[in-house]
């Protein structure tokens, strides 16, 4: 029987990636051969799994094995090879065609290899090229901004600037009208006054004449005669005032503040506008749940249950204090989300950091790992920092924005429906951030309620 090799010719035994005779050969599912090397290779430097002949894709990488039969055919054409290489060509005698086959093939496998270097190359190229024009056009989204920005606070300390002369002028006209009330009643009073001296002027001097008769007579035929003294004005208490009250002025800068917190709540609006574009899907994490929570299926709502639950003591969970994190960490960029408190009484809401104390008792504050703000007794707000920070809401918070900007160092509050600024936090983040939630204490029944992951919606 003659020897499979002899019927074959030898191209039909080399790898078309390395063009060499093939080395553990194994068969691809559209029924081409390569080394198990040179296959693995070229799925390692590519993005997509597939054939280099056909191109047939592979959405998943195949299980390759040796082909035993083509492995013995390639072994013997090899051993053969490397016989006819051993036969030194003498001097003057011409090379073997195996010894020259031998070497075109390897010039063969530098030039795919080369090829194959310079394809690597390339797709670096390119992928800084991308990397350029993302930076680019982050930047330019970074102008935009600085714009926007811009024009906005343009807009803000122009009706701020508007306010204040309009204000201004209103103060300098009503303390010019006080001032001008205050001429025309000295005016008057003065009027009045002289009208008195000319009267008092007229007495003394129909007095001073009969003072001055020598007709005795006269003077006592005179005297009865003379009419009664003009009435005379008390004006020991009359006053014009000359310091003129600083109430109008008081009034007016307690305007210019209301114009002020509305600037800023109008400014709030806007930031929780923005922010809210940075909304990201946070679920809750069943692995960190204190045995007495009591998980939604979906993992966006947390409750106390009403007893302890068999569940696995791993590292992760925390026990016994009633907190769950987020199964989402984040180590960089800005991420938002809203959760609704509704009409609980006590919570807390914020991040922590990854390697926080989840056993025992745990304290809240960033000097612990947690940034977060909190509600106890039902009216009374709290920023857990060092030491504790007591917020003065005006409006109850229903559902509460959680805005995280890892790289800039701050994590921040906001009354949704209000569309105000509650609390910020300014740190130095150095380890991954999960999501915190803890819906506290029953209270007599009085703090039942979920805390619920809501949708991100437009404000307005």
């Amino acid at each position: 029987m003659a020897n499979p090799s002899s019927l074959l010719s030898e191209e039909q035994f080399q790898c078309s990636i390395c063009l060499d005779i093939f080395t553990r050969p194994v068969s691809t599912p559209c029924g081409h051969n390569f080394c198990m090397a040179c296959i693995g290779g070229y799925w390692d430097s590519s993005a997509v799994c597939q054939c280099p002949l056909c191109k047939e894709t592979f959405y998943r990488r195949p299980d390759l094995r040796i082909n035993t039969t083509l492995k013995e055919i390639s072994e013997k054409i090899r051993t053969r090879l490397n016989l006819s290489e051993e036969r030194s060509a003498q001097p003057g005698e011409v090379p073997c065609d195996f010894c020259t086959g031998r070497k075109l093939r390897a010039v063969k496998s530098c030039l795919a290899q080369l090829r194959e270097t310079e394809a690597e190359v390339q797709q670096k190229i390119q992928d800084r090229l991308k990397k350029v024009e993302e930076i680019r056009q982050a930047v330019e989204l970074s102008r935009l901004g600085a714009q926007r920005e811009t024009e906005d606070s343009e807009q803000v300390f122009r009706a701020l600037v508007c306010s204040i002369v309009r204000s201004q002028a209103e103060l300098l006209e009503l303390i010019e009208e006080k001032h001008r009330a205050a001429e025309r009643r000295a005016e008057g009073l003065i009027e009045e006054l002289e009208q008195e001296i000319t009267e008092l002027v007229k007495r003394c001097t129909e007095l001073e004449q009969l003072s001055h008769t020598e007709d005795h007579i006269h003077f006592l035929q005179s005297l009865p005669a003379l009419p009664p003294p003009p009435h005379s004005k008390d004006w020991a208490d009359v006053t014009v005032t000359s310091d003129l009250s600083l109430e109008n002025l008081r009034s007016v800068v307690f305007k210019l503040e209301e114009t002020l917190r509305e600037e800023l709540k109008n400014l709030y609006g806007i930031e929780l506008k923005r922010i809210q574009q940075c909304a990201v899907d946070v679920t809750l994490d069943p692995n960190t749940a204190a045995p007495w929570l009591i998980l939604s299926k979906d993992g966006k709502q947390v409750r106390l249950g009403d007893r302890r639950q068999a569940l696995p003591d791993n590292p992760e969970r925390f026990d016994p204090c009633f907190c769950v994190l987020g199964k989402e960490g984040f180590s960089s960029g800005r991420h938002y989300w809203e959760v609704e408190v509704g009409e609980k009484i006590e919570w807390d809401l914020g991040v922590a950091r990854e390697s926080i104390n989840r056993k025992g008792v745990i304290k809240l504050g960033p000097e612990y790992g947690y940034w977060t703000v909190g509600q106890r007794n039902g009216n009374k707000y709290w920023a857990n920092a060092n030491p504790y920070v007591l917020l003065p809401l005006p409006l109850k918070p229903q559902k509460v924005g959680v805005f995280v900007d890892y790289d800039g160092g701050q994590v921040s509050f906001y009354n949704v429906e209000a569309r105000s600024h509650i609390y910020t936090f300014t740190d130095t983040f150095t380890e991954k951030l999960y999501p915190y939630f803890s819906p506290n204490l029953y209270q007599k029944g009085k703090n039942t309620a979920p805390l619920i992951i809501s949708p991100v919606c437009d404000t307005d």
